[in-house]
């Protein structure tokens, strides 16, 4: 969810475009804005590596190799690109890493999946296996950090770094689970602060920063096995509940103190937790089990909990108590989508693969304000575009994944997590 007023409903090539730049390579990170500069990060594949392999991986007790696995067989530069968010002009442009990748990534995914985050000083980007970076705002590296060799099942790094206070705390989970952690990287000089063991197989999921009713803080991290609360300060376990028994993608939200989570594969779930707790939760305080797509991530705006299936299609639900307000919501136009939710000044904001993008009215009926196409095929191009209107509302999307819109502010950086 974003702020912002005036969003314009209408755009084409041609219309409420601001500008637009085409960026080289493939990246699903989403643009992340803060004053005048938008920072995002792209991998550009290079040529073969003879003979380089991904790790074995295990499932089920047996050497698994997913069927879209691919990747590391070639050389990968790993960048990060601050654009000038006025004129969408390319500032500077940083290589991060370059050469051999530890392990493949998903034919649909990229190795500049996971969104990069700021403090206004420096900007953050995670790459999974090859490392953090930490940047200032001209481009120069402050510092890098090595978290070992990840194992992403050969499908690729989704979960993106958070900042609490001195602290960008990453949900590193891999495999079949016996290596997987929870680790506070000191946002100044790298070192660990603290890192924490967990029982949990590869996820794609970003943690979520909240605070519950007594002012403490609190990250929750969704996973197949569990769900746990941890206090960022330390990495001490809060609460835990069962995990949702399905790949973990979705971002988790926060609902009043209720934290909300879902996963849409292999099974559809969508549960909430009161962020009161504490030890062991028995039970959670409402379950709903249809309507949840396998990427797309979900959102919660004035109190109604929108989500969405892979077909586009939108269930709206009460998010205190779960009682369904719709089901059964369709977009305009048919189509596959992976990009999440996105809610602005009254509206719900669909993305399919095609470029296809629909408003739907924020509220307890489904009503389709506008649909509108900016390209087709936007998973084989990636470029930024400028939307905004006479107000200064901006909105940002980048087309390899038609992954995101957001809104300048002075005041932070505002992004959606990608998966």
């Amino acid at each position: 969810m974003i702020d912002g007023t005036d969003v314009p409903l209408r755009w084409s090539e041609t219309e409420n475009v601001l500008w637009k730049t085409a960026i080289e390579g493939r990246g699903h990170s989403a643009p992340i804005v803060w004053g005048d500069r938008i920072f995002l990060t792209t991998a550009v594949a290079g040529e073969e590596i003879p003979g380089a392999k991904a790790p074995t991986h295990i499932y089920a007790g047996e050497e698994f190799l997913h069927p879209a696995s691919l990747g590391v067989d070639k050389k990968q530069t790993l960048k990060v690109i601050a654009l000038d968010a006025g004129t969408g002009e390319i500032v500077w442009s940083k290589v991060a890493f370059e050469g051999q990748v530890y392990d493949n990534r998903h034919d649909a995914s990229s190795y500049a999946s996971p969104t990069a985050v700021t403090d206004g000083e420096r900007v953050y980007t995670y790459f999974g296996s090859q490392g953090v970076y930490a940047w200032d705002f001209d481009g120069n590296q402050a510092w890098s950090a090595d978290i070992g060799q990840i194992k992403t099942v050969g499908l690729g790094v989704g979960t993106s770094p958070v900042l609490y206070e001195d602290f960008l705390i990453l949900q590193v989970d891999e495999g079949e689970g016996p290596d997987s952690f929870l680790v506070a990287l000191d946002r100044r000089t790298r070192k660990v602060a603290w890192k924490k063991a967990r029982a949990a197989e590869a996820t794609w999921t970003t943690p979520l920063l909240v605070e519950d009713s007594e002012g403490q803080a609190q990250v929750l991290t969704s996973g197949m096995e569990s769900i746990v609360s941890y206090d960022p300060a330390n990495g001490e376990e809060i609460w835990r509940a069962r995990g949702l028994e399905s790949n973990s993608i979705h971002v988790p939200m926060q609902a009043g103190d209720l934290a909300l989570f879902s996963a849409g594969y292999p099974t559809k779930i969508t549960i909430t937790i009161p962020l009161s707790s504490r030890g062991e939760v028995t039970a959670p305080t409402w379950t709903y089990k249809k309507g949840t797509a396998y990427v797309s991530s979900n959102v919660l705006y004035e109190g109604l909990l929108y989500l969405t299936s892979d077909a586009g299609v939108l269930t709206c639900l009460d998010a205190q108590t779960g009682e369904v307000v719709y089901e059964g919501g369709r977009v305009p136009l048919p189509g596959t989508h992976m990009a999440s939710l996105l809610a602005v000044d009254g509206k719900i904001l669909q993305i399919n693969r095609d470029g296809d993008a629909a408003f739907i009215k924020a509220g307890r009926a489904h009503e389709v304000l506008a649909s509108n196409t900016i390209t087709r095929g936007c998973m084989r191009r990636r470029r930024l575009l400028g939307i905004g209107s006479i107000s200064g509302v901006l909105g940002i999307c980048t087309l390899s994944e038609c992954r995101r819109a957001t809104r300048v502010s002075d005041a932070k950086a505002e992004a959606l997590p990608c998966y």
